[in-house]
């Protein structure tokens, strides 16, 4: 039988008694996914919850001929689906493993069943929508009025702030996304992602070691004010 922890490590749960976590256990169904995987499809329509156990995904829409943008990347102990259990409307953006990925999901009846009866869980999800809308927002925000180098720098700071890692000298982000991957969430080239990368390497803002991205200063500048380079 899965563990506790595995509920308990999922903000909209962690307030459950134990015997309340037992019937979730009980309903759920776990599954692993492969990376670049489709987990679930833009405009079908919803009738599940998915956990992230273990693993990344990314929330994406496509755009014509096949244009991805990136809308957020969620990591162990977040969840999506939820949108469309809620108001009935179909999926409104594809999800995709970025990772090999295991899930846990809850089907719609057993998910409402579950706010019924626990109507914290509902507070929690809708703490949680608000400021997923907030970071939309910002990022409406940074593609209106930001260049590129803010866009590119916004996207670090983020990445930065969910990373727990670093030294005195430097904040280490241990899983950079690839440069497509960045692009995507940017809304420019893999190109144009690049050449930012290596200027703001020799200006000694980050290093790019691997997979890792160590950030040696304050990027806000950068983000608040564009490139001065």
């Amino acid at each position: 039988m899965m563990e506790r922890t595995l509920i308990r490590n999922v903000n909209i749960f962690s307030d459950l008694k134990d015997r309340e976590v037992d019937k979730i256990l009980e309903i759920v169904e776990k599954k692993d996914f492969i990376k670049d995987s489709t987990i679930l499809t833009q405009d079908d329509l919803g009738d599940a919850l998915f956990i992230i156990v273990s693993g990344r995904v990314k929330v994406v829409l496509m755009g014509e001929e096949g244009k991805e943008i990136t809308l957020s990347t969620l990591k162990e102990g977040a969840f999506f689906g939820e949108m469309s259990l809620l108001d009935g409307e179909p999926r409104s953006a594809s999800v995709v493993a970025l990772e090999d990925s295991s899930l846990l999901i809850m089907k719609r009846d057993e998910f409402l069943n579950q706010i019924r009866k626990s109507p914290g869980i509902a507070l929690k999800i809708m703490i949680e929508m608000s400021k997923r809308l907030r970071r939309a927002d910002e990022k409406i925000g940074s593609l209106a009025l930001l260049d590129v180098y803010g866009r590119i720098a916004q996207v670090l700071i983020q990445l930065a702030k969910s990373e727990e890692g670093g030294t005195k000298k430097a904040i280490i982000i241990k899983k950079r996304p690839t440069h497509q991957e960045i692009a995507n969430m940017v809304g420019t080239s893999r190109e144009t992602v690049s050449r930012v990368l290596s200027d703001l390497s020799k200006e000694g803002y980050i290093t790019i070691k691997g997979k890792e991205i160590l950030i040696h200063k304050d990027l806000s500048p950068v983000e608040s004010l564009g490139h001065h380079f």
